[in-house]
């Protein structure tokens, strides 16, 4: 039996208070705004409670309720700060914790997976979760060969919670669309949907999280602990302690947080390369700050958990990607239009000016112009206000290009890194892992890019033959 609430009818009541909470206080903080009151004044209280309703219902509901909202945690540097100041508390709290599910049912989940002896198996298992999440929770143990190991729980009914939340937020998704300006909310929601099926299978999991263990095994910068167990709903791994990002987002000395911020984009960037997989659910509650020695703290390395979300990339980020970035660095506006066309972000329906292309992206990719740059809330904030005024040619413009499918999750995940470094407020050498991890990106990969498109080739022939045998299989039946 679940201990999520799976009720449909109590799960939407439940999700749509919660836009329209959030519009009736929009609307009576504005009306006062108008008539000369202080925004200070005027919205503490409201947007106080609105942020606790806002964790209550989504906490509550774990699922896709909750996924959606860490989701949505990471780009809270895009709102105004009287506004993203109450919530910001209750957004980051999301990114680590949850309500937990009741003891008799973790160990029915346990007994049901790993035996009705299941605890032979640890020689302590922890019975208060360590941490809580949207679709399982996580209890520490020490597994029966001495190693600490995190044991991760599927929570019952977590699929049918996933999909029925995610259903009902895209029937809210325009009221919800405040909540970040300039940022469509429905793609999103989708695009959460399409990756439930991945999130739950732990199989999946295990192989992408053993993929990254191994081949960062030696790696001074980052950790990634290893798999133990797996099976149905458990996932047995090395417990990691160390220091919660979310922790140094609220209270780390600026030292802390330059050097999270670089190890951040490094495994980003070096991660497809190196494992062909990309990391694809980057919010703070998934990376901890770690000394590089037990005795050394001048030196961390980042710690990495949760691959249930990841983007197989087998031959690494896409060139293209470099390739226009290079070129849009050059000033090159024709080349880099030519390029979108290409690729699918502009459709053959629609006609740009090459040269507004060009000033709608400059901005954007400001961090990659100098050898380092402070990210912050401000800057942040700058470009969500200039894509979301209707008054500014980059609003119209923005609306009229297109996120080709195979993009999708690669601009979700960059645009969430970038949010957790704007909440970082670290300084970063971007330009530097660019050119050491990005297709394209420096002159000497030139011919990246032609390679990437015979990869794309032949990966499109691979899966035609496969086709074709098929149906010829079928046929012969």
């Amino acid at each position: 039996m679940s201990d999520l609430p799976r009720k449909a009818v109590t799960r939407t009541a439940k999700l749509a208070a919660l836009p329209l909470g959030f519009a009736g206080r929009a609307t009576w903080g504005l009306g006062k705004r108008i008539v000369g009151e202080s925004a200070e004044i005027v919205g503490r209280e409201l947007q106080q409670r609105t942020a606790e309703q806002l964790f209550k219902v989504l906490g509550e509901l774990k699922g896709g309720a909750m996924k959606f909202g860490q989701a949505m945690s990471v780009f809270e540097s895009a709102l105004p700060e009287e506004v993203a100041g109450p919530y910001r508390a209750a957004l980051t709290k999301l990114q680590d914790a949850a309500p937990p599910m009741p003891t008799r049912t973790v160990h029915a989940v346990l007994a049901e997976r790993l035996g009705e002896d299941w605890r032979e198996l640890f020689v302590e298992f922890e019975e208060k979760p360590a941490a809580a999440a949207s679709i399982g929770q996580v209890h520490r143990a020490v597994w029966h060969d001495g190693r600490e190991v995190a044991v991760k729980v599927q929570y019952p009914g977590a699929g049918e919670a996933l999909l029925s939340d995610l259903g009902q937020l895209s029937r809210f998704a325009r009221l919800l669309g405040p909540l970040i300006p300039g940022m469509d909310i429905k793609p999103l929601i989708a695009e959460l949907r399409d990756r439930v099926s991945e999130e739950l299978d732990y199989a999946l999991e295990a192989q992408a999280q053993t993929a990254h263990a191994e081949e960062f095994e030696d790696d001074p910068d980052v950790v990634v602990p290893a798999v133990v167990h797996q099976c149905e709903q458990i996932l047995v791994t090395e417990w990691m302690d160390g220091i919660p990002l979310s922790e140094i987002i609220s209270g780390g000395t600026q030292e802390q947080r330059d050097r999270a911020g670089q190890l951040l984009a490094r495994f980003l960037f070096s991660g497809p390369a190196r494992t062909g997989l990309l990391h694809a659910d980057p919010h703070p509650g998934n990376f901890r700050l770690l000394p590089a020695e037990p005795e050394d703290e001048e030196e961390w390395r980042l710690g990495v958990l949760d691959f249930g979300t990841v983007d197989r990339l087998a031959g690494g980020l896409p060139a293209p990607i470099g390739d226009s970035l290079r070129m849009t660095l050059d000033g090159d506006a024709e080349a880099v239009y030519e390029l979108l066309c290409t690729e699918g972000f502009v459709k053959e329906s629609i006609e740009l000016d090459p040269d507004a292309v060009l000033d709608y992206l400059l901005p954007i990719i400001e961090p990659a112009q100098v050898d380092e740059f402070t990210f912050t809330r401000n800057w942040m904030r700058s470009q969500a206000a200039r894509i979301a005024d209707p008054r500014n040619p980059a609003h119209q413009l923005g609306k009229q290009l297109n996120l080709p499918p195979a993009y999708l999750l690669i601009h979700r995940v960059t645009l969430s890194t970038i949010g957790v470094l704007c909440q970082l407020g670290a300084t970063v050498r971007l330009r530097e892992e660019l050119e050491v991890w990005l297709p394209g990106f420096v002159p000497e990969d030139l011919d990246a890019y032609d390679e990437y498109e015979e990869f794309a080739e032949a990966e499109e022939a691979e899966a035609a033959d496969a086709a074709g045998t098929a149906g010829a299989a079928l046929e012969a039946q």
